[in-house]
């Protein structure tokens, strides 16, 4: 995504993420919520993912799994913000063609510490992993950012709604809260097959 957006994107998502605690104090409860995704068919796979196989193929060479959701629970949502946070400090912003030269989709690890959206969301992934939460929960998302523009980052899928984590925001973030439109993303059961999002939420259960 250019860079020129991205103030605006923040103190958008600042305004947002402020009303959404304002909603859930008047709701009684303080414990994150979130709706669920409306999921299409099969759809096209990014050329940046395939490009990312090719270069860290035990990343894709993953068995298919069942679907599992991340229990989300007191310390499960500190995780997740503790990682958001680390992750969007310890990378330095930089544009694809700046930092690859080049206007073919990169996605890869922050390896010299400098990224875009697509380095924060994959880093995401790999220390959410790390730190013991499901793979099948943790899904590589495409986006139109408040701009308009293509946008990536990663979805959490709980058993109390959809979460996403944003390097255009400090906060984790219902999917439903950020204001984009949202294209698609991988299957819960294989990284490897991405489906469509059709932008319109279904409540949880638990809510």
């Amino acid at each position: 995504m250019r860079q020129g957006t991205i103030h605006r994107t923040i103190l958008a998502s600042f305004v947002m993420a402020a009303a959404l605690t304002i909603g859930a104090t008047a709701g009684g409860t303080d414990e994150p919520r979130a709706t669920y995704a409306m999921l299409g068919g099969q759809t096209s796979v990014p050329y940046g993912w395939l490009d990312f196989c090719t270069r860290e193929p035990q990343e894709c060479n993953q068995p298919v799994l069942p679907a599992v959701d991340v229990n989300l629970t007191s310390e499960t949502w500190q995780i997740l913000n503790e990682v958001n946070r680390r992750v969007n400090h310890a990378i330095t912003p930089i544009s694809n063609l700046a930092h690859w030269g080049t206007i073919l989709d990169h996605w890869d690890y922050p390896t010299d510490g400098k990224g875009d959206c697509k380095i924060y969301a994959l880093e995401k992934r790999r220390e959410l992993i790390a730190a013991g939460l499901p793979r099948q929960a943790l899904l590589m998302t495409i986006v139109r950012d408040l701009g308009g523009e293509g946008h990536t980052i990663l979805t959490v899928k709980t058993n109390r709604g959809e979460f996403t984590l944003d390097n255009l925001s400090e906060d984790v973030r219902p999917w439903e809260a950020t204001g984009y439109r949202f294209l698609k993303r991988q299957s819960q059961e294989n990284p490897n097959i991405w489906v469509a999002i059709i932008s319109k939420p279904v409540v949880s259960s638990l809510q």
